[in-house]
């Protein structure tokens, strides 16, 4: 007979555990905030070329700091300008971050100072592309980016709900706001910038947590019938043992692209593989340790209160 591993025997611990750091998400997730990126928090996002090749980030934060202070702390990151053929044009090509929103006007003023101030170098500078979000918009966004994550929680406890049972929907939700959680609170111990593709990172992990914790769900209803009478704990602990080697087959391939994103993606997308690959591992642990001890505790407390009738 196949060694069975106790997953559910230490299952307190583990909640603790669980229980301790949501607590210290939460605790940065309203005392520190978040890195808001520019269309959560407003701003402007600029790629400036310029004809001197060999342009440093610092060279580009003096000439346009000089312009306006505000870009002192922008966000600068040095691109490559690529011609059909698939060689480097002579250029120095930029994407700068700044979380100030220009009107057109302004826009006028960067633009004649920027080059001025390039000229005097000896060299010419051009924005390839300008382009702002409003504070209202922003706003916006946040507000709509809310609403999402709500209405998916809602959708996905109802699905759970009309599959199973509602007992099973309630550990599922556990196991989502667990992780939920837990990774925006990442987002913001680490400070990584939080976009429009972190929302997409955290409803990404929610359907993959969902889907983690079907199987092992699905596997428990059925030891539910087979196992008629043995404790519950037990019937748990079996079925996650079962579902064992898909969980971890799939979990393991799925950090590995996630985390290679996060490795070598540009740094429009490093935001969403850093939720990605951390949900991954908060998604899996969740499963185990979150939804299923839930639904001992509810069924154990059913069955003794069946037992009594």
């Amino acid at each position: 007979m196949k060694k069975m591993i106790n997953f559910v025997g230490p299952r307190y611990i583990f909640i603790a555990i669980s229980l301790s750091v949501i607590a210290l998400s939460l605790v940065f997730i309203f005392v520190h905030g978040f890195n808001f990126g520019v269309d959560f928090a407003g701003g402007t996002m600029i790629t400036a070329s310029f004809t001197k090749t060999d342009m440093s980030i610092a060279d580009v934060r003096s000439i346009f700091s000089k312009a306006d202070p505000a870009f002192a702390n922008a966000s600068i990151v040095k691109l490559s300008s690529i011609t059909g053929g698939g060689t480097t044009t002579a250029r120095s090509l930029f994407d700068l971050t700044v979380k100030q929103f220009y009107n057109a006007t302004d826009r006028a003023n960067l633009n004649a100072s920027v080059q001025k101030i390039a000229s005097a170098q000896g060299m010419k500078a051009n924005f390839e592309s300008f382009d702002t979000v409003s504070g209202y918009a922003a706003a916006g966004l946040r507000k709509s980016a809310m609403w999402a994550a709500i209405v998916v929680l809602i959708l996905l406890l109802i699905y759970i709900a009309i599959r199973f049972q509602f007992v099973f929907g309630v550990g599922a939700l556990a196991s989502l706001a667990h992780d939920l959680i837990i990774t925006a609170g990442l987002y913001s111990i680490f400070w990584i910038s939080f976009d429009s593709t972190v929302i997409a990172a955290l409803l990404t992990l929610l359907g993959y947590s969902l889907n983690d914790t079907i199987v092992v769900y699905s596997r428990i209803r059925e030891n539910l019938k087979k196992m008629h009478g043995k404790p519950i704990d037990e019937i748990v602990n079996v079925s996650i043992n079962e579902t064992l080697s898909r969980t971890i087959n799939t979990s393991l391939t799925t950090f590995i692209v996630v985390f290679v994103l996060f490795l070598f993606a540009s740094s429009s997308l490093r935001p969403f593989a850093f939720g990605m690959s951390f949900g991954v591992i908060t998604g899996t642990y969740s499963s185990i340790y979150i939804a299923s001890p839930v639904l001992i505790g509810w069924l154990s407390k059913r069955r003794k209160t069946m037992a009594k009738k």
